[in-house]
């Protein structure tokens, strides 16, 4: 089942909406055929993974991440494959966590007297497709915030400078959480101070540019603005209240952005109910990664899943460099918002909190 969990890693960023699947085929004690989920709309794992081991299939044990589907999508059922190459055994990670469709491939199979155990190495396939579990039962996409930070707390200096908090390889790694979302966003004043592309590059291969999202309530995006300039087979969303001319809105949309008018809370966009219009959209994933008011806003609306919190070795030593989060905090420790799960880990000099809200 690693083995497996290891093939479907390979899909990520390139699999969403579906989930990531690995498959193994093996036969009196050897593997015989490995297959995962390429990209949508391709074949799915059990598919590649048996046709991988061809007749040695007949007979054999089938292990996948997820539940076989039993339901005919942009392909066909994987119990069809399966009951048809005469799998005698399947060992599955995690059932679908879909309502609509949970434990119908399970099912089936018993039906066809295949032999079904489940729940082996299942905390490892539910992290692995957190994504994908938070969308199905919520249509709301999974949030994490991004931020690189000093250790004393500060994203950039007074002057507005943060090049660079993190170090390289910092910065690569966050490469690869943009390959593997749906979008991407930040706050106007982010555009304007450092006028990001907000695209995904990875060295040795072609990432997934994220749908770029800007928040910009007035919409006082710059037309000369480089996130609207892009070369890119992603979209930008530039989000706006209810009040912007609809001239305006036009002169910014023939720049090849879509505009997106939201729900204003006390003067900025209602993030907790964007979430409902992005995950309308087909936007499963979202990474936040700023500015500090944006990253506020975002722990104020509870949209928030997990967050990826960078630590450079360096201190500004002063209260006027740009903190994490911009605003009023709550008045008590007891209401601050506990993190669970939490690992650290080390890219070059810098340290890196994981955990989950």
């Amino acid at each position: 089942m690693k083995m497996a969990l290891a093939l479907a890693e390979k899909g990520r960023g390139f699999t969403s909406p579906n989930p990531m699947v690995g498959a193994v085929v093996v036969k009196d004690g050897r593997v015989v055929g490995r297959g995962w989920h390429r990209a949508v709309g391709g074949a799915h794992a059990e598919v590649n993974a048996i046709d991988d081991a061809g007749e040695m299939a007949k007979g054999a044990t089938l292990y996948v991440t997820l539940e076989p589907c039993n339901h005919t999508g942009r392909t066909l059922p994987c119990t069809e494959k399966i009951m048809g190459a005469e799998i005698k055994r399947v060992v599955v990670a995690m059932e679908d966590p879909n309502p609509d469709v949970k434990g119908g491939g399970i099912e089936r199979l018993k039906k066809h007297e295949i032999d079904i155990i489940s729940g082996v190495c299942e905390g490892a396939a539910k992290k692995q497709n957190e994504i994908f579990i938070k969308f199905v039962q919520t249509k709301r996409p999974f949030v994490i915030v991004k931020c690189a930070a000093t250790l004393d707390g500060r994203i950039a200096a007074r002057t507005g400078d943060s090049k660079w908090v993190s170090g390289e390889e910092s910065r690569k790694f966050v490469h690869r959480i943009r390959h593997a979302v749906d979008g991407i966003m930040v706050g106007i004043d982010t555009v304007k101070k450092d006028n990001p592309s907000l695209t995904t590059r990875i060295e040795g291969m072609t990432g997934s540019d994220p749908t770029r999202i800007i928040l910009d309530t007035r919409l006082s995006i710059a037309p000369d603005a480089g996130v609207l300039q892009l070369d890119s087979d992603s979209d930008t969303l530039v989000v706006v209240g209810d009040k912007v001319p609809a001239d305006k809105k036009k002169s910014i949309g023939q720049k090849g952005v879509k505009i997106i008018e939201a729900l204003v809370k006390d003067g900025r966009i209602d993030l907790d109910a964007l979430m409902d219009q992005l995950g309308a959209l087909g936007i499963t994933s979202l990474l936040i990664e700023g500015g500090g008011q944006v990253i506020a806003s975002a722990f104020k609306a509870k949209i928030v899943d997990k967050i990826h919190f960078f630590y450079g070795p360096k201190i500004l030593g002063g209260s006027d460099g740009v903190p994490i989060c911009s605003g009023e905090g709550p008045d008590m420790m007891k209401d601050a918002i506990p993190v669970r799960d939490m690992c650290v880990m080390r890219f070059g000099e810098d340290v890196m909190i994981e955990g989950y809200l």
